[in-house]
């Protein structure tokens, strides 16, 4: 049991620290707490919290976010070599082809309002048969 112990007690204290501050403070019992995160300091404790700070050693693996951070920087090509200038390339003209369809909606869709309004002449009697399937065919086609 003995021999357990001092193994536990060497393990735990062989554990490498990374960067980290630490907040230490005790309460009226005197108890010692320990945080990593200042908000969990109780605020009636927060003027006995001593910061411990721990940097990190040379060597030491990096934080998973770290890691994360870095590879996001360094990947700026696909699976296919090709960066990012490649695809604002082959973007281009597909923002040039929306651009035109767009405007060609814009100008389908008043010419189609425009004729619409003409077919409500019809039912004043202003417009004989034959205007009013010339109209009617003419908004087929823009529809």
């Amino acid at each position: 049991m003995r021999k357990f112990l001092i193994l536990l007690i060497l393990f735990a204290f062989s554990v490498p620290a990374y960067a980290a501050t630490i907040y230490k403070w005790g309460d009226e019992n005197g108890v010692v707490n320990f945080s990593d995160d200042y908000n969990k300091v109780p605020s009636v404790f927060r003027d006995r919290v001593v910061i411990e700070e721990y940097p990190q050693e040379e060597g030491t693996p990096v934080p998973a976010q770290e890691m994360v951070a870095k590879r996001k920087e360094e990947i700026k090509t696909d699976i296919y070599g090709r960066d990012e200038t490649w695809w604002k390339g082959k973007v281009r003209p597909w923002k040039e082809q929306l651009k035109g369809a767009s405007e060609n909606y814009e100008n389908a869709h008043r010419e189609y309002m425009e004729q619409a309004e003409g077919l409500g002449q019809y039912k004043f009697g202003r417009l004989s048969l034959t205007q009013y399937q010339i109209i009617s065919y003419r908004l087929e086609i823009l529809n």
